[in-house]
Order: structure tokens, then C-alpha cells, then sequence
């Protein structure tokens, strides 16, 4: 696996695949900067070596040139959290590209405009792809978010430098810590799904259950595994065309010697609302009116054991309506566990939209091994998928 680390960048002009797609308020300006903090030491790197940064990303879903998704919003932040000033090229092909690189100096970095305003970006347009190509020396992906895209910009571009290609410190962080999960995790290892849907787990439970020890399933998802086994689970969520595939995956599970936890008891409410009445109830007997909606004492309790006897811990999905405060229990404390572990030496990563978002409201970030930066890069990863703009690279 070759990363920014094997290549020396003195005198080359780097062009790097990184995620900008941030969040902008009312008034363009960047309400989080996280992706542009994680492509930090990519760049710092390059430069320190003395070579120059050319930066390429995608904003929104523009249809054709919007001013609103134009990169020149976040050109300021780019610069104050680089510690660079940064410059702006108001293309990212063609002339106003070229000409933009010429003028680039070692030590320098160019932002490019947003590569959504041509089409031929999505569709993996190989002459578009070439014309980015031109600007750079060496080419280095560092957009884990857009890794399973077959994108111009993150895949279709590195057959045009067959030597001169590389991961960037996040994306190879990020193929590392995938690789603890499913290849060289320290038994026992546990996987924590949680989440709505079972629909949406399916093929990470399949591929996973080969590779972990213990499997926790909370959120939503537990109900048509607990209607499934015959509880009553009230009005709570449930997919019951997939029941059988619930029973089945137990049965898999139980084959290959893995040992799945659901929660025993839930907080339930009167309602889908902060304000709802709410009683703890077993699991199994959820009275009709009633929905589940976070898990339960002796659910947490439960899942803290499993959790500090693991070495190696994926976190994919929260165990409840964290967005309500009255609903939110469950998740903070498997935090508070997961936490603990990794303190005393598990690993521990944790992926997918709701998990990182709950991990950051409650302030874990700093408390897990990894939060991963990709929400489909990374479910596709654990379905088994080798994803383009990796394999891309490894070519």
C-alpha cells in the first residue's frame, strides 16, 4: 500500500482528491470543519517535503455551474486551518486550471473550483479525467468519502499516473483501521449494529459474522429480531418481511460460534416524541401503544460486559433515538463503555452517519481509536466491497 510517507514531493506538484463537501450556513460559511481538518496532514506533508498542493473536491449536487457550491466559500477556512493562504482557480480543467498551476510556487496551494460543475465528473468521463491529470505530478486520493465512487476525480484519473500514485494519510488511516476490524482484530471481536433497519445491515452481518466473536444488535433493527423469536414489541419499529432473515442470520450466527446480544428491556413511550410518556419495559413484552425507542438499564448493563471483554470493537449505529434527549441513554452509555475499552487498549472504530454523529454530540470523539469519515465508503467496506478509488490506487 503506497501512502504520502513513500514519496519524497521536493520540486513535484501534488494533486489531491480530498472531501470539502462541508456543511455551509446562510451566509457560505463552514458550520463544520472536520473533512478539512482530516485532509490536514496530507498537506502539511507535501509541503514540508517542498512540494506544492493542487486540491480537488466535489460541494453539493450542483446541476451545471451554481454559484452557491462554488469551492471560493471555504477557500478562508481552507486557508486559517492549514495555516496557508490559499488560492483559488475559478475552473477546475481547461485554461484557467493550466494557467493556475504555472503560476504555482513550491510551498504553495491552489484550491480548484468545484469538479460537479462539469457532468462528466459522475459519469467517470476518462477525457475529463485527463484533464485533470495534466495539472499534477503525482496524484494522491485522500477522499475516503468518495472511495466507492467511480468518479473522473477519484478513480478514472490514476490510470494516468501509474507510478506516481499514492493514499493520502486519511485514506490509508482509514484502510488501516478497517483492516483491524476485519482481518487483524485482537479476539474477541465485536461488532455493535444498531440503527432502523435491518435491511440496511444485511450484508455487513453476513460478511462480518466470519469475522467477530460477539455481535450486539440495538436500535431499532432489535424488534424484528425480538417479533421474529415471538415477543411482543407494542408499536415499535419493524420490518416483518424480515422476520425469516432475522432467524436466519441467529441461526448462522449460532454456526459459525458467534454469540448475539439484544437488548432485554427498552424504554418505551406513548408516542414518537421527546415529550411522550415513557415506562421500562422487558423486550418481550411491549404493551400495544407502546413503542420502544432507546434501550434499557439492564440492556446497557448487558452490553457494557460484552463491550470490556473485547479487544477489537466496531460501532455502526446508535441503540436509540439519540436525537431526543429523553431517548438518548442508551447510546451515551455504550459510549461510556466503548470509551473504557479503548482506554484500557481495545481498538475501537466507529462508522456510518448516525453513530459519528452521536459520537460527536456526546463528545467521544477523542475517546474512541477511530471515527471514520465516510459513511458509504465505509458500509460498502464492511459489505466486502473492494472499492474503486482504493483498488484504484493499488492497481
Amino acid at each position: 500500500m503506497k501512502t504520502i510517507q513513500d514519496i519524497d514531493f521536493k520540486g513535484k506538484k501534488a494533486i489531491i482528491r480530498v472531501d470539502f463537501n462541508v456543511p455551509l450556513d446562510e451566509n457560505f460559511k463552514v458550520t463544520d470543519t472536520t473533512r478539512i481538518e482530516a485532509a490536514k496532514p496530507t498537506i502539511i506533508k507535501i509541503l514540508e517535503d517542498g512540494g506544492a498542493v493542487i486540491l480537488m473536491s466535489h460541494l453539493g449536487r450542483p446541476k451545471g455551474v451554481e454559484e452557491k457550491y462554488s469551492l471560493k466559500h471555504i477557500v478562508e477556512t481552507v486557508s486559517e486551518i492549514i495555516g496557508v493562504s490559499v488560492k483559488f482557480a475559478t475552473d477546475c480543467v481547461g485554461e484557467v486550471a493550466e494557467a493556475a498551476v504555472a503560476d504555482l510556487k513550491m510551498g504553495e496551494v491552489l484550491l480548484l473550483e468545484n469538479l460537479r460543475f462539469y457532468a462528466e465528473e459522475e459519469k467517470g468521463d476518462v477525457a475529463f479525467a485527463q484533464k485533470l491529470a495534466k495539472l499534477g505530478d503525482v496524484y494522491v486520493n485522500d477522499a475516503f468519502g468518495t472511495a466507492h465512487r467511480a468518479h473522473a476525480s477519484t478513480t478514472i484519473v490514476a490510470q494516468f499516473f501509474p507510478e506516481a500514485k499514492c493514499f493520502g494519510a486519511l485514506l490509508a488511516q482509514e484502510i488501516i483501521s478497517l483492516k483491524k476490524i476485519l482481518e487483524e482484530g485482537e479476539k474477541p471481536v465485536l461488532a455493535v449494529l444498531g440503527g432502523s433497519k435491518v435491511s440496511s445491515k444485511i450484508t455487513i452481518i453476513e460478511n462480518i459474522l466470519d469475522k467477530v466473536d460477539h455481535l450486539i444488535i440495538g436500535g431499532g433493527m432489535s424488534f424484528t429480531f425480538v417479533k421474529a423469536l415471538g415477543g411482543k414489541i407494542g408499536n415499535s419499529i419493524c420490518e416483518d418481511d424480515k422476520q425469516e432473515l432475522a432467524l436466519d442470520i441467529l441461526k448462522q450466527a449460532k454456526a459459525k460460534g458467534v454469540t448475539v446480544h439484544i437488548p432485554v428491556d427498552v424504554v418505551a413511550a406513548d408516542a414518537f416524541s421527546n415529550d411522550a410518556n415513557t415506562q421500562i419495559c422487558d423486550i418481550n413484552s411491549i404493551p400495544d401503544g407502546w413503542q420502544g425507542l432507546d434501550a434499557g438499564p439492564k440492556s446497557v448493563e448487558l452490553f457494557d460486559k460484552v463491550v470490556n471483554q473485547c479487544k477489537t470493537i466496531l460501532w455502526n449505529g446508535p441503540l436509540g433515538v439519540f436525537e431526543m434527549e429523553s431517548f438518548a441513554n442508551g447510546t451515551i452509555e455504550l459510549g461510556n463503555s466503548i470509551a473504557k475499552a479503548t482506554k484500557n487498549g481495545t481498538f475501537s472504530l466507529v462508522g456510518g452517519g448516525d453513530s459519528v454523529a452521536a459520537v460527536k454530540q456526546f463528545g467521544f470523539e477523542d475517546k474512541v481509536s477511530y471515527v471514520s469519515t465516510g459513511g458509504g465508503a465505509m458500509l460498502e467496506s464492511l459489505e466486502g466491497k473492494v472499492l474503486p478509488g482504493i483498488e484504484a490506487i493499488l492497481k
